[in-house]
């Protein structure tokens, strides 16, 4: 007679389920590929007070002005906006713009710092998500661009736009 085997299920989601609130994109700086070329992407860590991670998971940054600064072989994200946790009360609140220490490798820092030093290149602040639960900074080593590397940029995304719809036109 045959042995009955016993099978441990395991809930899988539902179809259609939605991700959870706190994970995902949080904030994003648009301007950021307008405004510079990219060279090189890296994805950093922070370090955070338990207020300023609430804020984040519930969307309350500002991002737009951030860049990151080598200092001492330390990376530091400067110009972040953090809102103040509501609930957090008086003494628990932290600084919302203050200076906040990143997490990256030891290479990856001294790399940034050799690039930065030559002319032009600067490292700025592409996105603020959440991974794993924990709170990620996508930063990329960049070069500004000119006035007229931007009018080029118009032009080029002008044209592609063009093109997907006379493709889609042509479909139906």
């Amino acid at each position: 007679m045959p042995r009955s085997r016993k099978r441990s299920r395991v809930a899988k989601p539902k179809a259609g389920a939605a991700k959870s609130a706190t994970s995902g994109n949080v904030a994003t700086n648009r301007r950021a590929r307008f405004e510079y070329e990219i060279l090189e992407e890296y994805e950093a860590g922070m370090v955070l007070t338990g207020s300023e991670i609430k804020s984040i998971r519930a969307g309350k940054t500002d991002i737009s002005n951030a860049y990151v600064r080598v200092v001492d072989n330390e990376a530091w994200l400067q110009g972040a906006y953090i809102a103040p946790y509501d609930s957090a009360g008086l003494y628990g609140q932290h600084e919302p713009s203050r200076n906040r220490k990143l997490l990256l490798r030891r290479s990856e820092i001294v790399r940034l710092e050799a690039r930065v030093a030559q002319a032009g290149l600067t490292i700025i602040v592409l996105r603020l998500y959440i991974a794993r639960g924990k709170a990620k900074l996508g930063i990329a080593l960049a070069r500004g661009r000119k006035r007229h590397d931007k009018r080029e940029a118009i032009r080029r995304r002008e044209h592609d736009r063009e093109i997907d719809r006379a493709v889609r036109r042509s479909m139906h």
